[in-house]
């Protein structure tokens, strides 16, 4: 399987969230090749949404839920992408600030 680099990967994201009028952050910068990256969606009231990659049964990447499908306080996101980032010294975080609370990950995210 053939996979973008994590940077080419991150500035295709930062690129799809600021074209439709979002916000985009690079919290944790990990490694440019292969850092695995965490998606946290910022929402009104100190709420955010954190989308994380896995494989699938086939091998292709999707996006889960670690802390569930509804909005989480901001502060449980990030403890869980301290906790991430404290075993993966490559791991990426990219946080979106949009009104609307969209993703912009092209790839299937799982319900939660």
């Amino acid at each position: 399987m053939n996979e973008l680099k994590a940077k080419f990967w991150i500035d295709a994201l930062r690129w799809r969230a600021e074209g439709a009028g979002a916000h985009v952050y690079v919290s944790r910068r990990g490694d440019p090749d292969a850092g695995a990256v965490l998606v946290k969606v910022l929402l009104p009231e100190g709420l955010a949404r954190l989308f994380a990659p896995v494989r699938d049964f086939e091998g292709a990447r999707v996006w889960s839920q670690p802390l569930g499908a509804g909005p989480v306080a901001e502060i449980d996101a990030d403890a869980y992408a301290a906790r991430r980032s404290g075993s993966d010294p490559d791991l990426w975080v990219i946080e979106i600030e949009d009104r609307q609370g969209r993703h912009f990950l092209t790839e299937p995210v799982e319900a939660g």
